[in-house]
C-alpha cells in the first residue's frame, strides 16, 4: 500500500459527513462476498462511522448480507474500467453521491476481456480526472485487484499481475498532495479456496478485503 503524507481532515473540512463511495463491478456489487458490508461492520464496531461520520453513498442498493449496514454503492456487474471512461457514465454518479473518498477495485473484466493493461490504466487515469472535476480534493484508494482464474482462461491471471504490477507506479504519477491516491493490495495473500468462480471471493475472501480496505482507510480518518 503506498501512503502518502495527507490529512483527511483538511481535504473534508468543511463537511457534516465523510462520505465514501465503492467503485466496481460484480465483485463490488451484488453483494458479492459482503466486502462492504464486513468494511461497515469494522468501521461501526471501532467507533469511526459516529466519531468521523461515515456514511457510504451510491446509486446501488444495499445487498442481503445477513445484517444491517450501510451499503449504497457503485457496483455495477459486467462493467469494464475502459466502458466506464468512455461512456462517460462515472459524472453522473459522482454528481449524484458527491463522495469525499473512493475506493475502486475495478479492472477485472477488462482482463477477462482482454483489454491490453496500458487502455485499463489510461481508463483509470480518466475516471480520476473526473473525481477531481467533481471535488478536487478528492481521496482515491485504488485495489490491486484480486486473483483471476475463471474456466477457460488461462492468462488471466497473469494479466491481472501485470495490471496490478503498472498500478503502483501509475498511482504515484497521478497523485497529488491535495488528491492523493493510495494502492491497497487486494492480490497478495489472498485465498484461492474463496474463489469459487474463479473470480468472486465468498463472504471469508470478502472480511478479507474488508479488513485490508479497513487498515488503509484507518491511516488517514
Amino acid at each position: 500500500m503506498k501512503l502518502l503524507a495527507v490529512s483527511l481532515a483538511a481535504t473534508i473540512a468543511g463537511t457534516e459527513a465523510l462520505k465514501i463511495m465503492t467503485l466496481g463491478d460484480s465483485i463490488t456489487g451484488e453483494g458479492s462476498g459482503c466486502w462492504q458490508a464486513f468494511l461497515w461492520d469494522k468501521l461501526h464496531k471501532t467507533g469511526l462511522v459516529d466519531s468521523k461520520k461515515i456514511e457510504f453513498v451510491g446509486t446501488m442498493p444495499s445487498e442481503h448480507c445477513g445484517f444491517r449496514y450501510d451499503g449504497e454503492n457503485e457496483g455495477h456487474t459486467g462493467t469494464l474500467v475502459t466502458e466506464v471512461a468512455q461512456k462517460k457514465l462515472l459524472p453522473t454518479w459522482l454528481s449524484t453521491n458527491k463522495p469525499d473518498v473512493v475506493l475502486m477495485h475495478l479492472g477485472t473484466g477488462d482482463i477477462i476481456h482482454d483489454v491490453p493493461v496500458k487502455e485499463v490504466l489510461e481508463g483509470y487515469t480518466i475516471l480520476v480526472e473526473q473525481m477531481r472535476k467533481s471535488n478536487i480534493n478528492i481521496v482515491v484508494l485504488v485495489a490491486q485487484v484480486l486473483p483471476l482464474n475463471p474456466s477457460g482462461c488461462a492468462t488471466c491471471n497473469a494479466r491481472v499481475r501485470a495490471l496490478n504490477d503498472r498500478i503502483i507506479s501509475w498511482a504515484s504519477e497521478h497523485s497529488k498532495g491535495e488528491s492523493p491516491i493510495y494502492v491497497v493490495d487486494q492480490y497478495d495473500g489472498f485465498p484461492s479456496a474463496s474463489q469459487q468462480d474463479g473470480v468472486h471471493p465468498d463472504k471469508f475472501g470478502g472480511q478479507i478485503m474488508a479488513l485490508k480496505w479497513y487498515k488503509a482507510l484507518r491511516e488517514f480518518i
